[in-house]
Order: structure tokens, then sequence, then C-alpha cells
């Protein structure tokens, strides 16, 4: 249905473009720190609400709050974690990662970075990552990578594994977002080919996200499909959810970029 909108509206909306475009082309954007350091920070006792290890092959979820965080722990071996995540009070609206990149002009995902939903608004701020080496675009396993990777053997696969996690949250498989694949070196070559860059982690790294809405989050910790190790073996990871310390006025995550600027005036608005 073709929706008629009145010259007022159209103009409106021209200046609020424009502005946008104004404070983007102003805005000089922060530098990144380098990665967290290794080994990750003990989490104070006090603030930790559970801790969950999810075994490899295996999947959670878990409500989130705003102002908590989730550290994502790999513990001493490799591991890759696919997440998920819908807005606890609509979730019609879920992490969108074409839009991640799309809006902050860039695929690499690490500490002072956010992650938007379909919406506009900004569902996490990464607030510490010893890794960097994250993929938002290739997607998880599913039973047809598996059975050309590992033949004759029986596996668990990540679309699988969060058609479950859907189900138990009363949603089906159509909204299932695209996957961020955390503790994933995958990189795109000269000839435009995804390749798996294992020199880029370590293992035993770890990333905590702040949630900036009130949110349902799913995991599946299964191989990525670049993962090289010819035998499926994944290891069990540790997820913590715990309160945050609240956000001071310059933290980098809301003020890196003009991009994140505007999803959390966004997110403002929502609260409203």
């Amino acid at each position: 249905m073709h929706i008629r909108r009145s010259a007022e509206e159209i103009a409106a909306n021209r200046q609020r473009y424009e502005e946008h475009q104004r404070k983007g082309l102003e805005f000089a954007p922060k530098a990144l720190p380098a990665p967290s350091p290794l080994p990750g920070p003990l989490i104070d006792e006090a603030a930790v609400i559970h801790a969950e290890t999810i075994p490899g092959g295996w999947y959670w979820s878990t409500a989130l709050k705003r102002g908590e965080s989730i550290r994502i722990d790999q513990g001493g071996a490799f591991s890759t974690v696919a997440l998920v995540a819908w807005n606890a009070a609509d979730t019609s609206e879920r992490l969108n990662l074409v839009d991640t990149v799309k809006v902050q002009w860039t695929t690499a995902l690490g500490k002072g970075r956010v992650i938007f939903s379909d919406m506009g608004r900004v569902m996490f701020s990464i607030v510490e990552d010893s890794s960097g080496a994250h993929d938002c675009l290739m997607g998880g396993s599913t039973p047809a990578s598996n059975a050309a990777k590992y033949p004759n053997v029986k596996t668990r696969n990540t679309r699988d594994n969060l058609v479950l996690v859907a189900g138990k949250l009363g949603l089906d498989r159509r909204d299932i977002p695209a996957v961020l694949n955390l503790f994933a070196p995958v990189r795109i070559d000269d000839a435009g080919e995804f390749r798996w860059r294992g020199t880029l982690s370590n293992s035993g790294d770890y990333a905590e996200l702040r949630a900036e809405m009130d949110m349902m989050v799913g995991f599946s910790n299964c191989p990525h499909p670049l993962d090289p190790d010819p035998v499926y073996a994944p290891r069990a990871v540790t997820v913590t959810r715990f309160q945050s310390a609240s956000p001071t006025a310059d933290d980098l995550s809301r003020t890196a970029t003009a991009e994140a600027v505007r999803g959390f005036e966004n997110n403002a608005l929502m609260l409203a």
C-alpha cells in the first residue's frame, strides 16, 4: 500500500536528514583502543547475577536488563559463540548486523563499537574485548555445512540450536536474525573470498557486552563453518550476567561516532 505524505512531513524529514548528515560530517570519530588485556579481570562477585557454562555444541538463552552486561569467556581454549538478540518488549525488533556494519562503516566490531537493532537503536555496547576478531557476515553452521565438513559424524549446529532457542522463547524460526559470531577471525581477501585468519585470535579470549535495552539473548556454541579444525570438538564457554557500572558522560561506546550518538538518542526516545 502506497502512503502519501504531506509536503510538510516530507520537508521535516528532509531537514532531519540534512541535520544528521551535517553532524556526521562535522563529527570526528574517536580512535578506538587496543584489545582488552588477557587474562580478563575478575568480576565482582556482588555484581554477578548468573553464570552459565554452555557445553560445546549446545545453546542457552537469558533475559538481560538494560544496564546489565554479559561476559562471554572462552576459558582456556578456543571456541566460537554465535549470538542473537531481541527487544524483550517487542520481539519484532531484533539484532541487525547489516545496519550495525552500514552505519558504523566497518565490519570490525570491537571495544568501543555498538551493535544496532533494525529500528536504529543500540542493543549492545562492546565495553571490553580481547579479540577484535568477530564475524558479522557469514552466519553460523547448518546441518548441510556440518555434514560436508564432518562426514559420518553426529554433530550439532548453530541454525538448529537457534531454532530451539526461538521456540523456547515463544518465537519462530523466521524471527531469528543473522548471527554475530564472536571469536571468529574471518576476513575478506583481495579476491573477495572469506578466509579464516587464526592468528587474529587467542585461546582464552573474552568479550563484554553491555545491554542498552531490555532483551532476550540467545547463544549457540558450535564451530564456525570456516574453522579449519577437521575434528568436531567445540569447547565449553562461560557466559556471566552481571550488573554493570553506570556509563559515564564520556563513555567510549556512546561517544565514539556520530552514528552511535544518534542510536542512543533513539534509545532515549523509546524510554521517554
